[in-house]
């Protein structure tokens, strides 16, 4: 069995291993990391043989931590990364690169149809009629997307958003809100098999399924990192925040979608959003407006410039093909817009 895990931000661990008699034999650690002391790896080694395969990734992270000698120094990886590694080989997890990638990037359509394509695209990869699909929005209209489970009347000044034009949806994803204005928003999906993520924890997979756009973003002068559970965050303040659903039916697959501030009119969000100071006492600041620190202002590029240099980052990574949403999946999307992420019911089904 083989499993890899690439920290995000740091370096790549690998494990290769057999199961017999329901405990792990013949572990084999390697990576690109830095390690001292050099008998420390035989230490990782020896503290992973033998133990239960069903065991999770942080008890073996502990295994690993008991076993290391005295001064051992880790550099780019942690015990939890090889607990992790050992998990994903166990489950059979795939890899980036074990796929055709494909990017969908039309032009500017509804925030409902947006919605719709999300749980079309998801549901296809889940099948295996869809390979795993990078998909970047444009959006036709300025909107609020509230997560799966918020109260509409608790996020959204009705009368803020009727004065500012903005469309009300709800995505099928957890999380926050979101403010959408269509030149100052950058967003994106990812629908990725279930594979993909196999021994990661539901935190973990967060900031491993974005851990190229973190690249992408080092690339143009940004030092960004995940904070935990989903926000992508810089010195200047947060610039992103992530979504995700699972999907069960066929062989699985997860819906990661991005929203990222391009610009922001602090202002007019602040105007349509309901945000209180609950929210914000866990962020260390006691204004909104500082929440959120936009690219345009840390990248100094155009918003087409930004959104090139991260699909050519992804495409430098895993490889990525042009593709297209076929007209049956179209069909469906609309449909699923018109009946369902367009209601009043949908939308209002947390009032």
């Amino acid at each position: 069995m083989h499993g890899e895990y690439k920290v995000p931000g740091g370096k790549l661990v690998v494990v290769d291993v057999e199961v017999a008699d329901g405990v792990l034999r013949d572990v084999r650690v390697a990576g690109d990391f830095f390690l001292e002391p050099d008998e420390a790896l035989l230490g990782i080694n020896r503290a992973l043989e033998g133990a239960p395969a069903d065991t999770p990734a942080p008890q073996l992270a502990a295994r690993v931590e008991a076993a290391l000698p005295e001064g051992t120094v880790m550099f780019g990886f942690t015990s939890e990364a090889v607990g992790i590694a050992v998990r994903r080989a166990v489950a059979n997890a795939t890899d980036w690169t074990d796929y055709r990638w494909e990017l969908i990037h039309d032009g500017p359509q509804s925030p409902a149809l947006h919605m719709a394509l999300d749980e079309v695209l998801t549901a296809e990869v889940a099948a295996g009629r869809r390979p795993p699909t990078l998909r970047v929005w444009e959006w036709g209209s300025p909107a609020v997307v509230i997560g799966s489970f918020q109260s509409l009347r608790n996020e959204v000044d009705p009368e803020g958003a009727a004065r500012h034009g903005m469309t009300v949806v709800r995505r099928i994803s957890g999380g926050g809100a979101m403010f959408i204005e269509p030149g100052n928003t950058i967003t994106y999906s990812l629908c990725v098999p279930d594979a993909l993520v196999q021994g990661l924890s539901f935190a973990d997979s967060y900031a491993y399924l974005d851990d190229w756009v973190l690249g992408a973003l080092e690339g143009m002068g940004v030092k960004a990192w995940y904070q935990p559970l989903n926000d992508i965050a810089t010195d200047a303040g947060k610039i992103a925040g992530a979504a995700q659903k699972r999907m069960v039916t066929g062989d699985g697959a997860v819906l990661h979608h991005v929203t990222m501030a391009y610009d922001i009119d602090a202002d007019k969000m602040l105007d349509v959003l309901r945000i209180g100071k609950e929210k914000l006492s866990d962020k260390g600041t006691t204004s909104a407006k500082k929440r959120v620190d936009p690219l345009r202002r840390q990248t100094g590029l155009p918003r087409s410039a930004v959104i090139e240099r991260m699909i050519e980052s992804f495409r430098g990574r895993y490889g990525l093909a042009r593709g297209s949403v076929t007209a049956e999946e179209l069909a469906r999307a609309e449909e699923l817009a018109a009946t369902k992420f367009a209601s009043a019911e949908w939308t209002a089904r947390v009032p």
